[in-house]
């Protein structure tokens, strides 16, 4: 059970006043709408609408000795509970500007002495009090200081107070503000989306706080420590329906058009997580346990098409899942979850309140893929992690972004599993997480899962905290901790932790702690090292080992393993780039006990000789790759290709990445590597085939404007067609849809592979009635294949659709026209919001960028209007550095690595914002491309000509 949290007697009182406050205010706000509705209907175009702006806020000068420089708060004050009204305008004004106006009050205790207020806000126009942007008082027996000056901090997005004398430690206080910002679709803080229903314009207030947009919704101490409770009210149009984190009580004022609806308040929580959104969206509802009110919000044509349903009727089981996994109950009377027009992540974790985008939400038992639905249901199983992983115990500050996103990103495979149990969806863990970070683990440029707290200070630098090393490899060292715990361990060191810290704020070496204790109390539990020992060392230093096994002599070493083996590593390491690895393995099919490496050598019985082999890293239990020497290499290729179901689905697809990877590090030759997927032509299983075929993208990328492409394309066709044979037998000629979840994945993967060597591949399925999990094929290969007629037709069913996941197809095959001019046209449609979402400019570049004609294209087109685009769609957006990363993937040339330089050197002074490190990355990969191309083209050209004979 999570504590509960009491308020003192002064602060109770404090909230009873400003509930009073808050009553006043809503009062004299509806006046005020009447009053602004009636200046807007004569004034003149010229003349100010804003009765609440400021004159121009006095900026400081750069320099980090004062307080309000530095980029995190004070350790002074520290908040206890807000009051807050918000007032959404859903028409613009005379001015035609969206805007929301509101009050706030916070009472915070001072817990040092200090005479300055330093609290979050950026973007509002606040009301002037006597001279000053807020209001002081003090609660119970306190005394407020008078305010001397009042200014705003444009930098570090403050309002600073300086105050005549000094704050009572142990005091408490209440700071009042009104305000007025812009209700903007910049997808930021509270902003508006926008969307046309039965030819009609709608407009949507939400929100995205995370992870430093409260501060532009409301004055707030905007750090993830700083939590407090919220008091929430919204003033909204009738006709619409308001939401927020806690439950909602409804009341109407009399004479006016509005509602006003308040919420119960919140839990101790962070202001990230907070929530506000008004719409005309309607909802379907369940309740489980006869009191958790579970409702699912969208657009009502969405609901009334039942795309919802899927939705309602997961949440309840993952709940429930989570709830004996953590042995806590779920900590809120309710769970909101509401799929928006607009919105920029794929989902937020809104404590109560959970946003998605609409394709991570809606689920059309007609019209979506079997792909659509495995999506959203491991996003809805991630985001409800984090109500109690998150929420209930939140990280400290975000340095340690990864112990959120990774733990929630590793239970999400098992809360989706308790979901659908015939998915084996747990194993998918290995291609969409394990395998896709060591690829950016491997660079010189990576960086550790915990940073330093000095090294993650400004928004930009928060922002590229939301990367794939936080959730992807933070899920794959903890699944790796699972592993050698045991789940039951891991689980009660979790429950543990989260009883322990609800409603608080930990560091990383806090679950150590706990888990440490849990394997105290096991009986008969034992590991080499302490818990904090083993973890440090993966969490701490970047990286991953690359673990050398020679079968001939028994030796074990392990090496930092780096895709490109002349990098340098300027990052210094305490541990001297060695870890803590443990080993499963099996000798010839039987399991052998678990091995601890815990230096860079050791001895250990892995001898074999004759027919008998070693597989180390069994279930890629592990964050390690392996290496062996020639002869078992020799022996699991043999096995391979007589007997590869001896070996476990994910072994066999980790058999191929490792080899693949350890070429392009030279460790291994590149013919070994491609020896590898000779087997293929006998497996009919979902993961080793994604895992070849990623792999051999890498070749397709490098090559594809080369002779090479021809060759590999002849190798692909020789490898696929018995798996297309096999898919057209049991499909009765591609009439009908497999039974089994992975065999419609694979058929889906199979044929989307088969039309890039089987041009007739578009014409045999245009037979039949395209299947859901075919479209995205069919359609890209229509569009390849055909001219402006075919694309104009896609743009219209694009605009036209009511279903987000087909408008995503669409918008993504309309990405794969070879015709230059049309290209070029779409990527103008990309920075008009009219045209393309604000949400979807930056994919839809990158899915441009995938096309080898529109590769060129989308680089010109981004360099030239690098500035308006870091300014409009990448200042704050986590998926900002995909863009870099999505058009340079095929850089392999001296030309393109001059260019990216240029690139880089061009706009310093713009910048690169959460970018930053992915544009180091890119230069860093491009290096590594054009030695590997130049060494391995004349062998990867001869092999692929003779094995496609």
């Amino acid at each position: 059970m999570g504590r509960v949290y009491y308020v003192s007697k002064n602060v109770g009182l404090g909230m009873l006043v400003l509930a009073t406050i808050a009553l006043a205010t809503i009062i004299a706000l509806s006046i005020a709408y009447d009053k602004e509705r009636a200046k807007n209907r004569g004034k003149p175009e010229n003349e100010a609408t804003d009765s609440t702006s400021m004159p121009t806020p006095l900026t400081t000068p750069s320099t980090p000795k004062e307080p309000w420089d530095h980029y995190r708060l004070p350790d002074s004050l520290v908040p206890v509970s807000y009051n807050v009204t918000l007032w959404p305008r859903l028409r613009p004004n005379a001015d035609g500007m969206y805007l929301f106006t509101g009050y706030s009050a916070v009472i915070f205790s001072c817990v040092k002495e200090t005479d300055l207020i330093i609290i979050h806000s950026n973007k509002l126009n606040l009301t002037n009090f006597y001279g000053h942007h807020a209001k002081l008082s003090g609660l119970g027996d306190a005394t407020a200081p008078t305010i001397q000056k009042t200014w705003l901090v444009v930098k570090t997005h403050y309002l600073v107070l300086q105050l005549r004398s000094a704050l009572a430690v142990g005091a408490s206080y209440v700071l009042h503000t009104e305000f007025q910002g812009e209700l903007a679709d910049d997808l930021e803080g509270f902003y508006r989306s926008e969307y046309t229903e039965d030819g009609v314009k709608k407009v949507v207030a939400t929100s995205q706080m995370q992870a430093t947009y409260a501060r532009k919704t409301f004055p707030c101490f905007d750090e993830p420590a700083m939590k407090a409770v919220f008091t929430v009210t919204i003033i909204h149009d009738q006709g619409t329906v308001a939401l927020s984190n806690g439950r909602e009580i409804d009341s109407v004022i009399d004479g006016m058009p509005l509602r006003v609806t308040t919420f119960e308040p919140t839990e101790r929580m962070s202001t990230y997580l907070l929530a506000f959104i008004v719409s005309d969206f309607v909802n379907i509802q369940s309740t489980q346990n006869s009191n958790l009110l579970i409702r699912i919000w969208a657009r009502r044509k969405a609901i009334e098409d039942r795309q919802g349903d899927y939705a309602l009727n997961v949440t309840g089981p993952i709940l429930q899942f989570y709830e004996h996994y953590y042995n806590a109950t779920y900590p809120l009377s309710k769970s909101d979850q509401i799929a928006l027009p607009d919105f920029n992540a794929g989902a937020m974790e809104n404590w109560g309140l959970v946003t998605y985008r609409e394709t991570a939400l809606l689920y059309d038992p007609i019209m979506s893929s079997t792909g659509n639905k495995e999506r959203i249901t491991t996003v809805i199983a991630h985001e409800l992690a984090h109500m109690w992983f998150g929420n209930l115990v939140t990280l400290q500050w975000w340095n340690d972004l990864w112990l959120n996103e990774g733990f929630a990103s590793y239970v999400e495979y098992l809360g989706a599993d308790y979901a659908e149990p015939t998915w084996n969806i747990k194993d998918q863990i290995i291609l969409y997480d394990v395998h896709k970070v060591f690829a950016v683990d491997a660079l010189a440029s990576s960086h550790p899962l915990s940073r330093r707290e000095e090294e993650v200070n400004t928004p930009a630098q928060i922002s590229e905290m939301f990367n794939t090393i936080s959730y992807s490899k933070g899920a794959a060292v903890l699944r790796m901790l699972s592993e050698f715990l045991t789940e039951p361990v891991f689980a009660k060191g979790l429950s543990s932790y989260l009883n322990t810290f609800a409603f608080g704020n930990t560091v990383y070496t806090d679950l150590w702690d706990h888990l440490q204790q849990a394997v105290k109390n096991t009986p008969g539990m034992h590991i080499p090292h302490t818990v904090h020992n083993i973890m440090n060392r993966w969490t701490l230093q970047m990286g991953f080992p690359v673990v050398t096994i020679d079968t001939r002599t028994g030796s074990i070493t392990q090496k930092h393993f780096l895709l490109d083996p002349d990098s340098v590593v300027d990052r210094p390491s305490q541990f001297n780039y060695t870890w803590f690895v443990p080993i499963k393995w099996m000798k010839t099919g039987v399991e052998q006990q678990q091995h601890w490496l815990l230096q860079k050598t050791g001895m250990v019985i892995m001898r074999v000789s004759g027919e008998d082999w070693v597989l180390a890293n069994t279930n890629v239990s592990g964050y390690f790759r392996v290496n062996y020497d020639l002869d078992n290499w020799d022996r699991l290729l043999s096995l391979l290709n007589t007997n590869h179901q001896a070996l476990s689905i994910i072994n066999r697809a980790q058999i191929i990445d490792d080899a693949f990877n350890l070429a392009r590090a030279k460790i291994i030759n590149t013919t070994l590597a491609l020896r590898t997927s000779k087997y293929l032509a006998k497996e009919r299983d979902y993961i080793p085939w994604e895992s070849a075929l990623r792999n051999l993208d890498y070749y397709i990328l490098m090559f594809d404007r080369t002779e090479v492409y021809g060759a590999l394309q002849l190798y692909l066709k020789k490898q696929i067609q018995p798996l297309f044979e096999y898919f057209k037998t049991i499909t009765a000629n591609w009439t009908k849809v497999p039974t089994g979840h992975t065999d419609r994945e694979t058929t889906a993967q199979t044929l989307q592979r088969v039309c890039l060597v089987f041009i007739y591949c578009m014409f045999a399925l245009m037979l039949t009635r395209i299947h859901p999990n075919l479209k995205t094929t069919v359609y890209c290969s229509a569009i390849a294949f055909g001219g402006v007629e075919e694309w104009d037709f896609a743009w219209r069913m694009f605009k036209n659709a009511t279903l987000a996941s087909e408008a995503v197809r669409l918008r993504s095959a309309m990405a794969c026209t070879k015709v230059p001019w049309l290209l070029n046209r779409y990527l103008e449609y990309t920075l008009d919001p009219t045209k393309i979402r604000k949400q979807d400019a930056t994919s839809t570049i990158q899915y441009i960028a995938r096309n080898v004609v529109g590769m060129p294209l989308a680089w010109n087109f981004v360099r030239a209007r690098w500035s308006y685009i870091f300014q409009h769609y990448g200042r704050g957006s986590f998926s900002f550095s995909n863009l870099v990363n999505g058009i340079t993937k095929r850089f392999s040339t001296d030309f393109e690595l001059q260019e990216l330089k240029k690139f880089k050197e061009d706009n310093l002074h713009v910048g690169f914002g959460s970018a930053t490190l992915a544009l180091e990355q890119a230069i860093e990969k491009t290096t590594a491309n054009i030695k590997w191309v130049t060494e391995n083209k004349a062998h990867v050209l001869k092999w692929f000509t003779e094995e496609s004979t």
